[in-house]
């Protein structure tokens, strides 16, 4: 029997490793815990959800600057804070109906939420970009004490302006609007953020797939390999780290609105250093570890705090433990080693 010329041709199917099964499986469990706490009216539980939602968001962030461009960052409570009061005082505006700024041109409060989100990132993105033009012109310890000093002096510049509350921080009355939504339901409000850390994931995810981060990949490894190929390493490592504060930014934000409030804790070192945990615990460089870290997190946060005021503790011998014996972190631990295929 003759056979035809034309071999049937086999199917490229996307590849269901180890990793992907836990992806799927965190985010699944992350996205159904809150709506059955809704079910059964436990909005405590919708909130400690999205806590940890917009803490995954800093963390993927930070994430990127770290395992795409091995910028070892002290300094993203800045990025976090700047991004917090830009809700505060946008809301503070609008429910005063006064101006933040009269010249040279009027400036008012708002409260819709998609403008604050943009206005914040855009912040985010031009401190990055003056923080990181000096920042990055150092590397190693240097690097992470410099992003520390200049997180530090926007700190001391939030306590000492009297006007958003100084030490005392700003209060946000009613959260702000997002059209189409009610933005004041618990549910819809963790359903908004678990949209925007899909987005997050999937913007670091395409970014770290691209030319670009292949190039901002490449300067972690080894500047001068790329600076011999005909790419200057600088502003591609600027670049990420502007995209990472933007990113983190937006995470701040969301807390705002979540907490009703902003503080200068938000933008302290404490903040910076647990942004860090979230991803050393989750696992450096891993897509998903920033949500297991922050899960993690506040899980330890909540439960053993009520338990004991120690609670940090059991967190120091956790990361210890993690540092130690699981360099992939709790997702290294879970998915096995990190796949580059």
């Amino acid at each position: 029997m003759q056979q035809t010329d034309t071999a049937p041709q086999s199917v490229t199917m996307p590849k269901l490793n180890r990793e992907t099964i836990v992806n799927i499986a965190v985010m699944a469990i992350l996205l159904a815990l809150p709506l059955w706490a809704s079910s059964i009216g436990e909005d405590y539980y919708v909130n400690l959800a999205s806590l940890i939602t917009i803490f995954a968001i800093a963390g993927v962030g930070l994430n990127f600057a770290i395992g795409q461009g091995g910028m070892v960052s002290f300094g993203h409570a800045a990025f976090f804070g700047i991004g917090g009061y830009t809700t505060g005082i946008a809301a503070f505006h609008s429910f005063e109906e006064t101006l933040f700024m009269a010249m040279p041109f009027a400036i008012s409060g708002t409260n819709q939420m998609l403008i604050i989100w943009i206005v914040a990132m855009v912040l985010c993105g031009l401190a990055a970009l003056a923080i990181g033009a000096i920042s990055l012109r150092t590397e190693g310890v240097y690097f992470i004490m410099i992003t520390l000093a200049f997180a530090q002096m926007i700190y001391y510049f939030a306590i000492s302006w009297p006007t958003y509350g100084g030490e005392d921080g700003l209060s946000i009355y009613l959260r702000n609007e997002l059209p189409l939504v009610d933005a004041e339901s618990a549910l819809t409000f963790f359903l908004v953020c678990f949209i925007l850390l899909l987005g997050a994931i999937f913007v670091s995810a395409r970014l770290s797939g691209s030319r670009f981060g292949a190039a901002l990949g490449t300067a972690r490894m080894n500047e001068t390999r790329l600076a011999t190929s005909g790419i200057d390493p600088f502003p591609i490592k600027l670049t990420g780290f502007v995209i990472s504060a933007m990113i983190t930014g937006l995470a701040g934000a969301l807390f705002a609105e979540l907490n009703g409030f902003v503080g200068p804790s938000m933008l302290s070192w404490h903040r910076s250093g647990e942004i860090m945990v979230f991803v050393i615990l989750g696992g450096v460089g891993r897509l998903y570890g920033p949500v297991i870290g922050a899960a993690l997190f506040v899980l330890l946060e909540t439960y053993i705090g009520e338990w004991t005021e120690h609670w940090q503790l059991l967190l120091g011998f956790a990361l210890l433990g993690v540092v130690l014996f699981a360099r992939g972190g709790v997702m290294g631990l879970i998915a096995g080693r990190a796949r580059h295929d």
